[in-house]
């Protein structure tokens, strides 16, 4: 069994989906991140950075004690590693996989997250006239890295070869492509790939993990957004 340590958002959704696309059975632990459950003392031992999600396998390869992983890029190769799937075992097929769920983790998750906070939260409790920089600035790097993967996708049905973790890592930070300012109409590509991924039964079961737990989306008070967007190191010490 796997305990899966998670809030209904694309890092979560990306390992629920895998969870759900590789059959492994998992336990859904909430860490509701608007209240502040990424900074107990008993989810930073699992996840030290204070970020879901975060796994514990209590059934490792090769047996022993339970294996803690976090960082979701890390979780995603962990568990195509156990389960034999969605990760060539080659050395050129592999790190065909690796570069793209890196530059996910690195580009597009980074700069949506970013686009996604300037859209849509700051105006909350900033005059929207000066944000017009940092809304410009990530929007329009977010629609640079969509015609990177719209040109990717142009020749092929998935990101690297066969259906496989670029997939599951890139997939979900596209789901809220509307709070990044974009349009998918001007990626066709892009957005063929997009809903034909979006109709695996994995991708719908993972992404539906967990719906209930945010009953009101967005982040909606003074506290909420102390916990989510006033971090500094005295939350780990």
């Amino acid at each position: 069994m796997i305990d899966l340590y998670y809030w209904p958002t694309p890092n979560g959704w990306k390992i629920s989906i895998m969870l759900e696309e590789c059959g492994l059975p998992y336990k859904l632990i909430p860490v509701n991140i608007g209240t502040g459950d990424q900074f107990k003392p008993e989810f930073l031992k699992i996840s030290p950075n204070n970020r879901m999600p975060a796994i514990v396998d209590h059934d490792p390869p090769g047996g022993g004690e339970p294996v803690p992983v976090f960082e979701s890029g890390a979780i995603l190769q962990y568990l195509a590693e156990k389960a034999g799937k969605f990760l060539p075992k080659d050395l050129r097929g592999k790190y065909e996989v690796l570069q793209w769920v890196n530059w996910q983790m690195g580009g597009l998750g980074p700069m949506a997250g970013q686009a996604n906070h300037f859209n849509r939260y700051a105006p909350q409790f900033n005059p929207p006239e000066q944000l017009t920089y940092g809304q410009q600035r990530y929007s329009n790097e977010v629609n640079r890295l969509f015609g990177v993967l719209n040109k990717r996708l142009s020749d092929r049905p998935f990101v690297a070869g066969d259906y496989s973790i670029a997939d599951i890592a890139i997939w979900p930070w596209v789901v809220g492509y509307k709070n990044f300012g974009q349009k998918l109409d001007d990626f066709p590509s892009l957005q063929k790939w997009f809903k034909e991924t979006g109709k695996r039964p994995g991708v719908v079961k993972g992404q539906e993990a967990g719906a209930e737990l945010r009953q009101t989306p967005g982040i909606n008070t003074e506290e909420q957004r102390k916990v989510l967007f006033g971090q500094t190191a005295s939350v780990v010490r």
